[in-house]
């Protein structure tokens, strides 16, 4: 689930893996493992996510289906 939220969360702001990624300071390719599932999201990745696209920590994770910061 967290893989194909992330995957939304980009699509929906038009952007590529790439652009997310230079905003992450990542490459693309780690940045695409990522929405793959092929390596674990680290704790301050998932918070400048959460950050970059407005959301809750727990919306990303699955933990929640309310995107709302509380």
């Amino acid at each position: 689930m967290i893989y194909k939220r992330i995957r939304d969360l980009r699509e929906d702001k038009d952007m590529t893996q790439r652009q997310l990624a230079e905003a992450l300071n990542c490459s693309q390719q780690v940045y695409s493992n990522y929405e793959l599932g092929q390596r674990d999201i680290p704790t301050d990745i998932l918070i400048k996510l959460s950050r970059f696209h407005g959301v809750s920590v727990d919306y990303i994770l699955g933990i929640s289906d309310n995107p709302e910061i509380k």
